[in-house]
């Protein structure tokens, strides 16, 4: 199961990061629609906020683990958590109609 954990600060819930866990096990290696799906988002989210925003970001990653992991350094600005909040509207989606492969955990921090 794929485990997307979204990180808000408790006070005013701001978007602080997001990380991404394992694999859906939906199909073979290389076949999975739901991974593909979801690393498409993930990857495509971090790529925008680095190409159009001036963010300083924390990313982590191992494509063997499924881990795809990123912090904001500094409260992100308008763009950027329109960015993220597109993302996650997204991987809702996959969620809604695939509760069994992927599961999304909203955390304060």
């Amino acid at each position: 199961m794929i485990r997307v954990t979204v990180y808000r600060r408790a006070a005013d819930q701001t978007v602080k990061g997001l990380r991404v866990f394992g694999h859906a096990g939906y199909a073979e290696y290389g076949s999975d629609i739901i991974c593909a799906a979801v690393s498409a988002l993930v990857t495509n989210l971090v790529n925008s906020l680095e190409a159009y925003t001036d963010e300083d970001l924390v990313i982590r990653s191992d494509e063997e683990l499924g881990l795809m992991e990123f912090k904001f350094q500094h409260t992100p600005g308008h763009d950027a958590v329109l960015l993220f909040d597109g993302c996650i509207l997204g991987l809702e989606a996959i969620e809604k109609e695939n509760a069994d492969y992927i599961r999304l955990i909203f955390k304060e921090v």
